[in-house]
């Protein structure tokens, strides 16, 4: 059957594009919740990834030297770990 005063020849074709972009958002939106949930359950903190050494060991250097200069520790306390944290890089 046939029915008159549809969407004419093209409707198929619009029908098909609504189709994909909907597949395409669904699939999007389950990786993104997928992602989130994943990411939520191992207690992940925003910043850089723990395997960083290098941001790591800096900002340790920073707030030993921070601690030094408002006297909460001596100097052979903070020569001591400054040593320590160079070691372990």
């Amino acid at each position: 059957m046939m029915w008159y005063g549809g969407w004419g020849g093209g409707g198929w074709f619009l029908m098909t594009v609504i189709m994909v972009v909907f597949l395409l958002l669904l699939i999007v939106g389950v990786i993104a919740l997928t992602h989130y949930i994943t990411n939520t359950r191992r207690g992940h903190q925003p910043g850089p990834p723990s395997g960083e050494t290098a941001w790591g060991s800096r900002r340790a250097e920073d707030l030993l030297a921070e601690r030094f200069a408002r006297g909460e520790i001596d100097e052979d306390e903070y020569k001591r770990r400054l040593t320590l944290l160079r070691e372990q890089r």
